[in-house]
């Protein structure tokens, strides 16, 4: 049984759907797994001091994997090393492997030698905190996970190449398990620098399960001296998409500097609201950007920008429609997710209300940065690199700068404070700052959301008008759908106190349900056509066509 599972690990995935389909599950469960790492954080650490020197000294090493590993990442690697000599895949793979070490390393290095002053200018209030010297190791810990996850990426190429995809998808796994580790074993002995231990061997998991897979390809890297012109080569198609990345990490340490000046808890409500809007932006926004990229570049090449339109506009108007039903559905039972996704040990009432209201803040900006995600990938498709670079920078000066402007007005305008607080139920809650910090970089999001979709018209023509119907009836069914699931929220809440998470559980899972069968009847009423493409993909997983890639693969095309 043992050797069965082990040969199913380790052998090539060759079906188009097969490979599709593994990797959704397990990206699902990757995500349920740092679901439930943030459950473990919050049940152990609450909406306090520690989660929030933990996640402040996070974000650091989040710039530097992103300004640095991304330059030679498995996305501009694959196509060089596929089909290509092993012996000459094997020296490509040594040199961007010396060079991230090399470079990343002087990096990391640097700013490990001057983390205590770089950490309090982004993180004043941290200062006075008794556990400073701790944070400081911490983050200093933490910036040898860029080295390992780049490493990693860099021996994903090879992984991917041969179609490993259960290894691939199970890293991410391995990972959150490490931390996991550190922060129920090592934290008990060793205070937050356990946590980073812990993150340095989920990080090590993640780049030794790809290493039996590329020592068979006889593609392992070997330490050498990176030739200037060939890490050129590589990195002048990535550039641009890395300082991308690197925009976004930005922007997330910016907020969550300002979030850290709040109050005790606000870095950890903003992470972990964060955390939770990412799930559906991880499955709906990355994976269809992800899926429609390679078919919109491969009309591109071959000169069929009809086709291309069609795909974008058609990946376009499924993630309005999913993101449309989410947002409202999250907006109406926020409380009841985060209760029953966090709800546990030191996260009291007070933390679960503030999180659940910046989550309702952050869900609203989930279609724009979904869009986003899919806007670059029509841009990289039609070479057009910069692009989503110049949207990244505007997004950074008004997230950041909205925030800020929205803390100091609530600071100077207490209606405003207290229109907000009343809105979401959470007047008598303390440290309500960091729902402007939500708010502007809510505002931001969408407003780069419509930028992206006005730029598309330099590649893509005409797609952004096709997307007005789909806005209104998804969020028309979405609103019909919330106001069902709010009504049987209200009145189950009548029958049974919400004092259990089983009780939580069963209201907040038929209240879910009904929303969405209210929301799905009135898409059918509508002929919503987005609805009629889930149901048709629906009936082709569930029947024996689904097995036959060949016959299936130009139907997907067409509908993602």
């Amino acid at each position: 049984m043992v050797s069965r599972i082990l040969k199913t690990l380790v052998s090539p995935v060759r079906g188009l759907h097969q490979a599709a389909y593994l990797l959704a599950a397990l990206t699902l469960a990757s995500q349920i797994l740092a679901l439930a790492r943030d459950r473990l954080f919050a049940h152990h650490f609450g909406a306090g001091e520690i989660l929030d020197l933990y996640y402040a000294a996070f974000k650091v090493p989040d710039v530097v994997f992103a300004l640095v590993a991304s330059l030679v990442s498995a996305y501009v690697l694959i196509p060089r090393i596929a089909n290509v000599d092993p012996k000459v895949a094997q020296r490509l793979l040594s040199e961007t492997a010396s060079f991230l070490v090399i470079a990343g390393g002087v990096i990391c290095g640097v700013l490990a030698l001057f983390a205590p002053q770089f950490l309090f200018l982004l993180f004043p209030t941290f200062v006075h905190s008794s556990h400073a010297g701790e944070f400081v190791l911490l983050a200093r810990l933490l910036l040898v996970q860029p080295i390992l996850l780049g490493l990693s990426g860099i021996l994903t190429s090879v992984t991917q190449v041969h179609r490993r995809f259960v290894l691939f998808a199970l890293s991410p796994v391995l990972y959150n398990l490490g931390i996991i580790f550190g922060t129920v074993v090592l934290y008990p002995y060793f205070g937050l620098p356990g946590i980073g231990f812990g993150v340095i061997l989920g990080a090590f998991m993640h780049l030794a399960i790809h290493i039996p897979v590329v020592m068979e390809a006889k593609m392992l890297p070997l330490p050498t001296l990176p030739t200037p012109s060939v890490i050129w080569s590589v990195m002048k198609s990535s550039v641009p998409r890395s300082l991308a990345l690197g925009m976004s990490s930005i922007i997330t340490l910016l907020l969550i500097s300002l979030a850290s000046r709040t109050s005790s808890g606000g870095v950890a409500i903003y992470t972990l609201a964060g955390n939770l809007e990412a799930v559906p932006l991880s499955l709906i926004g990355a994976s269809y950007a992800t899926a429609a990229f390679p078919v919109m570049a491969e009309h591109l090449a071959a000169a069929r920008v009809k086709e291309f339109r069609a795909t974008l506009a058609a990946a376009a108007r499924h993630i309005i429609f999913w993101s449309a039903v989410i947002t409202v559905l999250t907006i109406v039972m926020r409380a009841y997710i985060v209760r029953i996704i966090l709800g546990s040990g030191a996260f009291d009432w007070n933390a679960t209300r503030l999180t659940a209201a910046v989550l309702a803040i952050l869900v609203v900006g989930l279609m724009a940065q979904a869009l986003i995600l899919l806007a670059a990938r029509a841009f990289y498709a039609a070479q057009r690199s910069w692009n989503p670079l110049l949207v990244q920078l505007a997004d950074c000066g008004i997230s950041v700068v909205c925030a800020w402007g929205f803390v100091q007005l609530a600071g100077t305008y207490p209606t405003l404070r207290y229109f907000v607080e009343a809105l979401f139920r959470v007047s008598d809650v303390a440290g309500t700052n960091v729902l402007f910090i939500a708010l502007g970089a809510t505002i931001g999001q969408v407003l780069m959301g419509i930028t992206a979709l006005v730029t598309l018209r330099r590649v893509a023509p005409g797609v952004a008008g096709t997307l007005v119907r789909p806005v209104f009836e998804g969020f028309g069914a979405a609103i019909l759908g919330g106001a069902a699931s709010y009504g049987v929220l209200t009145f189950m809440g009548t029958l049974a106190p919400l004092t259990k998470l089983g009780t939580v559980f069963i209201e907040g899972t038929v209240a879910g349900m009904v929303g969405l069968a209210v929301a799905a009847a009135v898409l059918s009423l509508l002929e919503n056509q987005e609805f009629k493409d889930l149901i048709d993909a629906l009936k082709r997983i569930t029947s024996t066509k689904a097995l036959q890639p060949h016959g299936a693969l130009l139907e997907d095309r067409v509908d993602s």
